[in-house]
């Protein structure tokens, strides 16, 4: 196998004394917090698109990065080195997992036919060579957004042909996530939405959509693939009008059509921020329904309307990150994958391990922040007072369902002494600090 980090050493933990830029300062793999190692509470990911695959392009300029791996003409070529490079960045960061499109893994041919021959060569150089490494897929996902086939969507697109190139595309896709053990299967609506309603028969395409989803669940079950399946939220961004919007959005959707308990969700902070919500909005609203599979662990520049894909090393947002994942008993078998690019100007193949060792280290702290926070029950104690009314008396029938409008209606109707008692955000906004910052 090829080497393309002779360089980087292993990185180690070295604590936070350490001004070793390659050396994890805050993240120590075999630490126990809460009865579980670091490592198993976040499943750490790298993403193959962005890690691997990304030249750093924009829209208003071509690529910067220098990735000696995406150099070779040859596609089959490339894809292995692409992999060599994957697989030595892994040992070396630590990280026990990776995700991915399946056009990541290797360029398209001119047919499907062809890049399913591609694909199945690739596919099994990872399985020879990930053998004993103890290196995992978190999940694959099939990429059906870039090709131009793909302008009116896929699975909601207004051309049957390109429905069904998207089905058999789909099927290929879940047949790799089984043949190299992927813990799951994430569904990213891409293209799947809208620019106009003048051009556009939204009930047909919502039905398609689920049809689309109801066959990917029949067929897993034909081939006895038990990896979770995810539905990724996004609200705009190809798209003016995405069809997945948010988890709320996304799991309406799943409940009219009866395909609630087939998904879990894979939560993405950026994505999160596109929606107009925080990232542990996302994260609540998805534990509280017992659909919080895994997370895209990244942020976005709250100055910029689109999706950035920065390396999270927000330790406030990392910690209400963490904090929900506590809450939720984890993740497992989903993790937190840095679905995240280094900056255009960040070019150098350095430059990625800097990146993913900042936002680990982030996590790290946040982590134990979180933790600090739940076993304070400051937030619990809080929230539980404020909602005391519902304990006893009329509030008690309310939480039991128990009293009707007209009851409430004699209840209330003379009262002329309601009292309300104050939020304190300032307040609480304070103890949280005090924890993060003591």
């Amino acid at each position: 196998m090829k080497q393309f980090f002779n360089d980087v050493s292993k990185i180690e933990y070295e604590g936070p004394n350490s001004k070793n830029p390659l050396a994890y300062h805050h993240y120590n793999p075999e630490e126990i917090i809460n009865g579980k190692k670091m490592s198993e509470h976040f499943r750490f990911s790298v993403a193959y698109w962005h890690t691997l695959t990304s030249d750093n392009a924009d829209m208003f300029g071509v690529g910067t990065a220098e990735k000696r791996w995406n150099d070779i003409k040859d596609p089959l070529d490339k894809a292995y080195a692409r992999f060599d490079a994957m697989l030595e960045f892994l040992d070396k960061t630590g990280i026990e997992y990776f995700c991915f499109h399946d056009r990541d893994l290797v360029d398209e041919g001119d047919t499907l036919r062809e890049t399913n021959k591609r694909l199945d060569k690739i596919v099994k150089y990872i399985k020879e060579n990930i053998k004993g490494t103890g290196k995992k897929i978190l999940w694959g996902t099939q990429n059906m957004f870039t090709n131009p086939r793909f302008m009116h969507g896929a699975a909601t697109s207004s051309n049957s042909d390109i429905f069904a190139y998207a089905s058999a595309q789909t099927k290929k896709a879940i047949e790799i996530s089984k043949e190299l053990d992927a813990e799951g299967h994430v569904f990213w609506g891409g293209r799947e939405g809208y620019e106009t309603l003048l051009n556009t028969d939204m009930k047909k395409e919502l039905n398609n959509l689920a049809y689309f989803l109801q066959m990917a669940v029949d067929y897993a079950k034909e081939i006895s693939f038990d990896g979770q399946f995810l539905i990724e939220p996004k609200p705009k961004e190809p798209t003016k009008h995405q069809y997945d919007f948010d988890v709320a959005n996304s799991y309406a959707f799943l409940q009219k059509y009866n395909l609630e308990k087939y998904f879990k969700f894979n939560v993405e902070a950026n994505h999160a921020q596109l929606a107009t919500h925080t990232f542990q909005h996302e994260l609540n609203y998805a534990r509280i329904n017992g659909i919080l599979g895994s997370v895209d662990a990244n942020i976005g520049d709250f100055f910029l309307g689109w999706d950035t894909d920065q390396f999270a090393t927000n330790v406030y947002e990392n910690t209400f990150a963490m904090y929900e994942i506590l809450k939720n008993g984890g993740i497992s078998p989903g993790g937190l994958n840095f679905d995240s690019k280094v900056r255009r100007s960040s070019f150098e193949d350095i430059d990625l391990f800097y990146a993913h060792i900042a936002s680990i280290d982030a996590y790290a702290i946040g982590l134990k922040k979180a933790q600090k926070i739940i076993e304070t029950k400051i937030l619990e104690k809080f929230v539980e007072d404020r909602y005391d009314s519902y304990n006893k008396g009329i509030g008690e029938k309310i939480s039991n369902k128990q009293t009707s409008f007209e009851e409430l209606e004699n209840y209330i109707i003379d009262k002329s002494d309601i009292k309300n008692s104050s939020g304190r955000q300032e307040l609480l906004e304070r103890m949280v600090n005090d924890i993060l910052f003591n």
